[in-house]
């Protein structure tokens, strides 16, 4: 990558920096990048057909300009017809790293939000039979609603809490921080061997149970108990 000197001009006027507010502060949250653990709480996992026991954790990325802020809206997305939730607890970097241990993990972490990991379901099936990556099922526009960050200066380090999802004001998803298969600092250990962390990363920690569809029109409310909530309206 060829890095530009300050007099140099683009060939385009480049894409603003994504961003979250940092709540009460008035200062904004520069995203790097999206990381995503799949299947880390049991129950989840066995709704998707999926063995629960505990194995090495894997991720996927979504892009840091399909972020959606709190109280905005998800236009349904083109060339489906079975979207689905997942909420999620999302850890915010504030120091990167690589090969971090897992007792020094949390330093790097300055917040937590809660994010909704919204996914094309029909078109991931059909990439995971096919043995393909998922982006078309998971990176799509308008893909990572997220709340505000709310720093761990205020709130420490949650390691339980109600995960809650309602739709339309019925309960869809609810578990509980502590039944995550990976703990933030073996996330974020096993992350940093696999990449070279950055300031700025987000990492979505996995969702409960209960995933399923939403349709134009649907008011999704997520809270995960200590950090926040979160809500946006399907269009």
């Amino acid at each position: 990558m060829t890095i530009m000197s300050r007099a140099a001009e683009y060939v385009f006027q480049p894409a603003p920096i994504p961003t979250l507010p940092v709540r009460g502060s008035g200062r904004l949250f520069p995203v790097h990048r999206i990381y995503c653990v799949g299947r880390n709480y049991a129950e989840h996992a066995i709704e998707m057909g999926h063995d629960p026991n505990r194995e090495p954790p894997f991720f996927f990325q979504k892009n840091p300009d399909t972020l959606v802020p709190d109280g905005g809206e998800f236009p349904y997305p083109d060339r489906t017809s079975d979207v689905h939730h997942e909420l999620e607890m999302v850890v915010a970097l504030g120091k990167g790293g690589k090969d971090i241990p897992e007792d020094r993990a949390l330093d790097h972490v300055f917040g937590y939000a809660v994010g909704l990991d919204m996914t094309r379901r029909d078109l991931q099936a059909e990439m995971k039979k096919l043995g393909r990556p998922w982006e078309i099922g998971k990176a799509f526009e308008h893909s990572a609603p997220c709340s505000e960050i709310v720093p761990a200066s205020e709130i420490g380090h949650p390691t339980s809490g109600e995960v809650r999802l309602e739709v339309n004001g019925e309960v869809r998803q609810k578990g509980d921080l502590n039944q995550l298969i990976w703990t933030v600092p073996e996330m974020i250990s096993y992350l940093s061997g696999l990449f070279t962390l950055q300031p700025g990363d987000l990492i979505f920690s996995g969702t409960p149970a209960g995933v399923a569809a939403v349709k134009r029109g649907d008011l999704m409310h997520g809270r995960v108990e200590g950090v926040g909530e979160l809500r946006v309206r399907v269009v």
